[in-house]
């Protein structure tokens, strides 16, 4: 258990690791990672919608008050790749990338054995809507945290040269549970 209630956001366009870096939150500082990603597909199929934008954004603020929201920025050539060689075990939500985290069987998830998929959203066809549409709706939310001065932003094409800045900058919010190595 963490010794400090620490909110935060992750924010980023789709394919820019959001997901790995808040596991590796959760794992280093014992904070519980909530996915929207994965909230906004359950209520896409409860057909109640989540919507990632502004009113999202002030519907939060009459709930809690963010210490963090940390937005990724990544180019959008390298969102491009990443997300069209994405595949993923859906029941658990696990993400292969066929680059740089492939499954040790083509098409085959490491721990059920169970198949992969790629989602619809994922296809080449449809990643270059998705990025356009991110940008739009994510300029107002980045504005207004970066107005409230607790913003911060991280740039480059890897996960893993992002970490260390991401890492240092929780260190200085909340205490450890383990070392930045341990992931």
């Amino acid at each position: 258990m963490a010794s400090k209630l620490l909110r935060a956001v992750i924010l980023g366009p789709p394919g820019s690791g959001k997901g790995t870096v808040c596991q590796r939150i959760a794992q280093n500082f014992g904070l519980q990672h909530l996915s929207s990603g994965h909230f906004l597909r359950e209520n896409i199929k409860a057909n109640t919608g989540f919507p990632r934008t502004l009113v999202q954004a002030e519907a939060l603020d009459k709930i809690c008050e963010l210490d963090l929201v940390i937005t990724l920025n990544i180019p959008f050539e390298t969102l491009k790749d990443r997300l069209s060689r994405r595949w993923i075990h859906a029941p658990s939500g696990r993400v292969y990338n066929l680059d740089f985290n492939p499954p040790h069987v083509h098409g085959i998830d490491d721990i059920t054995g169970e198949p992969l998929i790629q989602q619809e959203d994922d296809k080449p066809e449809a990643v270059a809507a998705r990025l356009r549409q991110y940008k739009d709706v994510a300029k107002p939310v980045i504005d207004l945290y970066k107005s409230r001065g607790v913003l911060h932003q991280f740039s480059g094409t890897e996960t893993n040269k992002i970490w260390p800045y991401v890492y240092t900058l929780f260190s200085n919010k909340i205490t450890p549970v383990q070392s930045q190595e341990a992931h």
